[in-house]
C-alpha cells in the first residue's frame, strides 16, 4: 500500500506546534489503547490534525512510537541529552539526572507502557525491542557518554563506563519500581523520592570518585 502524500509539499516547513500535538496525542493513546489499538487516524483525531499531517511528520506508526518514547525521555532528563561543560558540578548533575530518571520510570505513563511491553513481549518482541531501543537503551547510551566525559575530566574513575552507567540507573530504579509495576505499592512521596535519589548519588560517588 502506498504511503499518503505529504500535505506540506516540497520545501514547505513543517509546523512544530502540530508536531508537538501529534507527539502528545501519541503518548496518550499508546498508553491508554496500546500500540495495536492506536491507529494513525485516531492519533490524528486526538491531536486535532489530519491524517496526512501525521504522516508528513512521522512516516509510519513505528516512527511515531519511537519518537514519542524518545521525547518523553528527553522531557524528564534534558541534561542527559545536552553537552555538559567540563566544569559542570558533578554531584548536582547526577542529582538532577537521578531525579529525572526516577520521575520518568515511576510516572503512571511509564508504568502503564512498561506493563504493555511486558504483556506484548511474548507476542510481539519486535515492538518490545523498538521500545527498548528508543527509551532505555538510548538513556543508557547517553549516560555512558556522559560518564566517559566525566572520566576524561578526572571527576569519575572506573574500568567500564557502560557498567557504571548501568549501575547508576539500576540504583536509581531501585525496588520501588518493580513494586509499582506489579501494583502492590503507591507512588512514593516527593520527600521519599528525594531521599532515595540522594542516597543513590552519595553511594555512586563513593564508589567511582577518584
Amino acid at each position: 500500500m502506498s504511503q499518503p502524500i505529504s500535505s506540506n509539499g516540497p520545501g514547505r516547513p513543517k509546523d512544530p506546534a502540530k508536531r508537538q500535538a501529534i507527539l502528545e496525542a501519541a503518548k496518550v493513546l499508546f498508553v491508554s489503547k496500546g500500540y495495536d489499538g492506536s491507529s494513525m487516524e485516531a492519533i490524528a483525531a486526538e491531536a486535532g490534525v489530519s491524517k496526512l499531517t501525521v504522516y508528513s511528520h512521522f512516516t509510519d506508526k513505528e516512527t511515531l512510537f519511537r519518537e514519542a518514547v524518545q521525547a518523553k525521555c528527553a522531557e524528564q532528563m534534558p541534561e542527559l541529552f545536552a553537552e555538559q561543560p567540563a566544569d559542570a558540578p558533578l554531584e548536582s548533575l547526577l542529582l538532577n539526572l537521578a531525579r529525572g530518571f526516577n520521575r520518568l520510570i515511576n510516572s503512571p505513563e511509564a508504568i502503564a507502557l512498561s506493563r504493555l511491553m511486558v504483556a506484548q513481549g511474548g507476542q510481539n518482541p519486535q515492538l518490545s525491542k523498538l521500545f527498548f531501543d528508543a527509551g532505555p537503551q538510548r538513556v543508557l547510551d547517553q549516560m555512558e557518554r556522559l560518564f566517559i566525559q566525566a572520566q576524561r575530566n578526572g571527576t569519575l574513575q572506573f574500568d567500564n563506563a557502560r557498567h557504571a552507567a548501568e549501575h547508576f540507573l539500576m540504583l536509581v530504579q531501585g525496588c520501588v519500581h518493580f513494586r509499582l509495576l506489579i501494583g502492590c505499592v503507591e507512588r512514593p512521596s516527593a520527600e521519599e523520592s528525594e531521599q532515595h535519589v540522594r542516597e543513590v548519588v552519595t553511594l555512586f560517588l563513593r564508589a567511582y570518585r577518584p
